[in-house]
C-alpha cells in the first residue's frame, strides 16, 4: 500500500474521530444560544437562556454547591493523595501488592456500586451516632475517596521518575526534613500536584452517580439538577448549563496544560 494513501487514510480517520467526539458538544453549545423555546430547531442566536440562569436561584445554588464540593474535595484529596503517593515511593521495594489493589479498586469499581456503598455507610453511621447526615459534607467525603487514588498514582509516577540520588544529595547538604520537603520535594513535584488537582476538580464537577446517592435535600449539584430537569425534556436552558460545565472543564484542562508547560520551560 502506498505510504501517501495510508497517511491520508489515517489523517481522515483522525478527523472523523475528532468530529465523533466533539460534534455533540458543539451542538449542545450551539443550541444554548437558541432563540426558540425548545431544542427542536434553531431559530437564531440569543443570550436569554444565560440571562435566565443568573436569575434562577436553584441553579445558582447548585452551581455554588458544585464549586464548593469540587474545590474542597480536590484540596483534601491532594493532601492525602500526595502523602500516599510519597509513601508508595518510599516503600516501593517492599511487597505492597495489596496496597496497589486498594489504590486501584476505587478507580475500577463501578460508580453505582461505590455510590450505594457510601450511602449505606453514611446512613448506618447517622442512625447510630447522629453524625454524617446526607448533605454537602457526606458528598465531600465520598468525592475525596474516589479522588485520592488518582492523586496518589500521579504523585507516585512523578517520584518514580526522579533520580534517587537527589534525595541523598539533599541529606548530604544538611537539609532538615522540613527543608527537603519545602525546597526540594514540593518544587519538584509541583507539575504533578497541579495536574492532580485539576484532574480531581474535573472528576468532581462531572460526577453524578456518587453525588446522587450521597446528597441531601439542599445539596444538589449541577449534574443532579440537570438530571431532574431533563425529565421534562431538554430545553435550551439545560444546554446553557451544560455549556457552562463544558467551559469549566476546558478552562481547568487549559490551566493544567499551561502550568505544566510553564514549569518545563
Amino acid at each position: 500500500m502506498n505510504k501517501r494513501v495510508l497517511r491520508r487514510g489515517l489523517t481522515g480517520f483522525w478527523w472523523l474521530t475528532l468530529v465523533f467526539l466533539y460534534l455533540p458538544l458543539a451542538v449542545v453549545v450551539l443550541f444554548s444560544f437558541n432563540a426558540a423555546n425548545s431544542s427542536a430547531s434553531f431559530a437564531g442566536f440569543s443570550l436569554r437562556w444565560y440571562q435566565r440562569l443568573l436569575g434562577n436561584e436553584q441553579i445558582l445554588s447548585a452551581f455554588a454547591n458544585s464549586m464548593v464540593l469540587a474545590i474542597v474535595s480536590s484540596v483534601i484529596a491532594l493532601v492525602i493523595g500526595c502523602l500516599i503517593g510519597y509513601g508508595m515511593y518510599r516503600h516501593r521495594h517492599r511487597k505492597l501488592g495489596w496496597l496497589i489493589v486498594l489504590i486501584y479498586l476505587p478507580i475500577v469499581l463501578p460508580d453505582i456500586v461505590f455510590g450505594i456503598s457510601e450511602m449505606a455507610f453514611f446512613v448506618q453511621i447517622h442512625e447510630a451516632t447522629g453524625l454524617l447526615k446526607p448533605g454537602l459534607g457526606t458528598m465531600i467525603i465520598a468525592h475525596v475517596t474516589f479522588q485520592i487514588p488518582f492523586v496518589a498514582l500521579i504523585v507516585y509516577s512523578r517520584f518514580v521518575g526522579l533520580d534517587p540520588t537527589l534525595f541523598e544529595a539533599a541529606k548530604d547538604l544538611y537539609a532538615t526534613p522540613f527543608k527537603r520537603v519545602l525546597h526540594f520535594m514540593l518544587p519538584t513535584i509541583k507539575p504533578a500536584l497541579i495536574s492532580a488537582f485539576f484532574l480531581s476538580f474535573t472528576l468532581s464537577i462531572d460526577d453524578f452517580v456518587i453525588s446522587f446517592f450521597t446528597a441531601g435535600p439542599e445539596s444538589a449539584t449541577l449534574p443532579i439538577y440537570i438530571w431532574g430537569a431533563i425529565k421534562k425534556g431538554v430545553s435550551p436552558e439545560i444546554n446553557a448549563i451544560a455549556s457552562l460545565m463544558i467551559g469549566a472543564v476546558v478552562v481547568a484542562a487549559i490551566l493544567s496544560l499551561f502550568f505544566s508547560r510553564r514549569r518545563r520551560a
